[in-house]
């Protein structure tokens, strides 16, 4: 499980030590007075020394303090659709990931890196191939960037979401804070999709279920990129660990979209750092969902895919392949309408799932 860093929360502010500011010490002028002599001498009072008191270096404190927390966990269950509801066959197995949209190039691959392995081990049996297929996806699956970016302490995190309307960008939000909000961290959304009012009720009914604080536009129309900016300025002066923005979900041309991402980032960063842009596909949508990926990725810097409605289609090799072709790691997936419906991509749970593997006892 990952492990992430979140504000530390204080009765007390920390104190500052006092500063010794710097001291001129003199000795006293003392008067010598002159022997007498014929002739008048003049006898000059000894200058003053200085003595000087260092200041001591300040202390440094962390611009914000945080601790180490882990999120309450979540797992697929039984929320991806199996490939094979009968035994698997090795000269069917490139067919049927084709259908389920790996892509050619990578069924092709995966069945001739199965069959390898299998006369290798000397497997035949359906549920050691079940076993091998399961532990190869997995494999193949896993990726060392997998994890959101919450761990560099630099608060609050803000994470922008992208995604074409319907994909179920709203509710990923929603799902997202309410698991954020039941690891006690403090989330603030912003409602800048603001060409849809329908969009700004929907992520202010998810800010209700999931108690978390909501920025939404002060008329219709309103620029995404002040909403964006006042999120952040909420975010800030009420010492969240994370702000969530909702964007546009208009495909419209690239330069279009390019520009408006683009005004809602510059609008962040004069605040804060972006921590992720997650990229909201629907899985249901199989090839049309890796073009719109495609799309999405070269104007709206993607750090990671977000799949829903994985429970939904047979064809969950569209994540194989969305990971592959565009070089971004799956992070999250939803897997219901249910506010818990959520977790963290695990290749070996999804693996399990497309192949309906069962651990013998």
């Amino acid at each position: 499980m990952f492990k992430f860093l979140k504000r530390l929360r204080r009765d007390k502010p920390i104190e500052t030590p006092e500063v010794i500011e710097e001291v001129l010490v003199a000795e006293p002028v003392v008067e010598i007075a002159p022997e007498p002599v014929v002739e008048e001498v003049k006898v000059e009072a000894p200058k003053p020394e200085v003595q000087k008191v260092e200041k001591p270096k300040p202390v440094e404190k962390p611009a914000v303090a945080v601790q180490e927390v882990e999120l309450p966990k979540r797992s697929l269950g039984d929320g991806v659709r199996s490939l094979f509801s009968f035994a698997i066959e090795l000269d069917d197995l490139e067919d049927i990931l084709i259908r389920a949209d790996f892509g050619v190039d990578a069924a092709l691959e995966i069945s001739d890196e199965l069959k390898r392995e299998a006369n290798r081990a000397g497997a035949s049996s359906d549920a050691e191939l079940r076993l091998l297929l399961k532990d190869l996806l997995t494999k193949k699956l896993t990726r060392s960037d997998a994890a959101l970016n919450l761990s560099d302490g630099k608060l609050p995190y803000v994470i922008l979401v992208v995604g074409v309307n319907g994909a179920g960008k709203t509710t990923t939000i929603g799902k997202l804070s309410r698991w954020l909000r039941d690891g006690d961290w403090n989330v603030v959304l912003g409602a800048a999709d603001t060409f849809r009012a329908a969009a700004v009720e929907q992520l202010a009914t998810w800010a209700s279920r999931a108690d978390a604080k909501l920025v939404r536009p002060e008329k219709e129309g309103q620029d995404p990129a002040s909403v964006a900016y006042q999120t952040v300025e909420l975010a800030l002066a009420t010492d969240a660990d994370i702000a969530i923005i909702d964007t546009a979900g208009r495909l419209q041309n690239k330069k279009d979209l390019m520009d408006e991402l683009g005004k809602i980032r510059r609008a962040v960063e004069k605040q804060a750092s972006i921590a992720e842009v997650l990229l909201v596909i629907d899985s249901t949508m199989g090839q049309n969902a890796l073009a719109q990926a495609k799309a999405f990725a070269e104007v709206a810097d993607v750090t990671g895919i977000v799949m829903t409605k994985l429970d939904g289609t047979a064809k969950g090799g569209i994540l194989y392949s969305l990971q592959e072709q565009l070089d971004l790691p799956v992070k999250l997936v939803g897997v219901g309408e249910g506010i818990n419906d959520f977790a963290f991509f695990s290749p070996e749970e999804f693996a399990k799932g497309l192949v309906a593997y069962k651990q013998e006892r």
